[in-house]
C-alpha cells in the first residue's frame, strides 16, 4: 500500500535537498576550484575574474615542473616511509596497550588508564621534547617523527572502549580450549574488531601524512623533509624557483600560481583516495567506540 505524501512534506522535502545540495557545493568547489586552477594557463588564469567552474586554457605545465622537481619525489618517499613504519608502530602499540587495559581482571587496569589519560590534558612542552629526542639521538632523522608519537592516548581508549564490549563467552570459551592472550587478541579480539581498525589506521595514516610542524622542528637535512614540508616552503615560503630555473623572470612570476595549485592536488589526492574505501568502516567504527563504556 502507498503512503501519499502531503504537500507539506514534498516541500520540505525539496526545500531539505536544495539546501543540501548548497551546503554540499560551498563545501566541494574550493577542492574544484584548486583542481580547475592546477590545469589552467598560467596567464589566463591570472587575468580570469570570479568563480571558476572549468580549466582556463587547460594544459599540464604545473603538474610537469611538478614532477620534475626531486623534492617532490624525495618528499614522497620520505613520507610513505614515515606512513608505513609509523602506522604499523601506531597500530601495534594501540592494539597491544588496548587489548591490556580492557581485560576486567586486570588489577590497576583504572589507574593505569587514569595515568594515560593525564598524558592528554599535560604535556612537557616543546623544549623538553626536543632534548629529549636529541637525547635519544633521533635528532635530524626520520625516527624522530614516529618514535615521540608511537601511541596516541585517545585512539588507545577508544580501542580499549571497544575490545571491552566484545563478550566475554567468547573469551572464556577460548580459555577453555587452552589459547593465550596472544592467540585470543589475533583470533578471536581483532577479527570481531574491524572497524575500530580500521578507524585507527585512517587517523594515524591522517596524522602522519599531514604533519609537518615536528618535521620542520627535528629535519635539518632537506633530503629527509616529508612531503607537507616541501608543501610548505612552496606555499608559505613561496619558494618556487627549484620548479623554474628555465624560464625568464615574467614566466615565473605567472607560472607559479598553478605550481602551488598543482603541488596542493599532488599531495592530497592520495590521502583523498583512501577514505571511500574506510568510510564504512569509518563511521561503523567511530559510532560504536562511542556509544559503549
Amino acid at each position: 500500500m502507498k503512503i501519499k505524501k502531503s504537500m507539506s512534506y514534498r516541500c520540505f522535502t525539496v526545500a531539505n535537498t536544495l539546501f543540501l545540495l548548497l551546503v554540499s557545493f560551498t563545501m566541494l568547489y574550493p577542492m574544484l576550484y584548486v583542481l580547475f586552477a592546477s590545469f589552467s594557463e598560467s596567464n589566463a588564469l591570472l587575468m580570469h575574474d570570479g568563480l571558476l567552474y572549468w580549466p582556463v586554457g587547460a594544459n599540464t605545465e604545473a603538474y610537469m615542473k611538478v614532477f620534475n622537481n626531486p623534492m617532490v619525489w624525495s618528499g614522497y618517499r620520505n613520507t610513505l616511509f614515515i606512513l608505513i613504519v609509523g602506522v604499523s608502530l601506531n597500530m601495534v602499540m594501540t592494539t597491544i596497550a588496548a587489548y591490556v587495559l580492557s581485560r576486567k581482571n586486570l588489577p590497576g587496569s583504572m589507574a593505569m588508564t587514569a595515568f594515560i589519560v593525564i598524558t592528554m590534558y599535560f604535556s612537557s612542552g616543546l623544549i623538553p621534547n626536543y632534548l629529549n629526542v636529541k637525547g635519544m639521538g633521533l635528532d635530524n632523522t626520520l625516527w624522530a617523527l614516529i618514535i615521540p608519537g608511537a601511541m596516541s592516548a585517545y585512539n588507545m581508549i577508544m580501542m580499549r572502549t571497544f575490545f571491552a564490549g566484545i563478550p566475554d563467552s567468547l573469551e572464556e570459551s577460548a580459555t577453555l580450549d587452552g589459547a593465550n592472550h596472544l592467540v585470543i587478541l589475533l583470533r578471536i579480539v581483532l577479527p570481531l574488531s574491524g572497524s575500530v581498525v580500521a578507524v585507527m589506521i585512517l587517523y594515524y595514516a591522517v596524522s602522519h601524512w599531514n604533519s609537518w610542524f615536528n618535521a620542520m622542528i627535528y629535519l635539518r637535512d632537506r633530503t629527509k623533509f616529508p612531503l607537507q614540508l616541501v608543501l610548505r616552503e612552496i606555499l608559505i615560503q613561496n619558494d618556487t624557483s627549484t620548479m623554474m630555473e628555465n624560464l625568464s623572470n615574467l614566466e615565473q612570476g605567472s607560472i607559479a600560481e598553478t605550481i602551488k595549485y598543482a603541488i596542493i592536488v599532488v599531495s592530497t589526492a592520495p590521502i583523498l583516495m583512501v577514505y571511500p574505501f574506510l568510510q564504512k568502516y569509518f563511521v561503523k567504527g567511530v559510532m560504536i567506540g562511542a556509544i559503549k563504556g
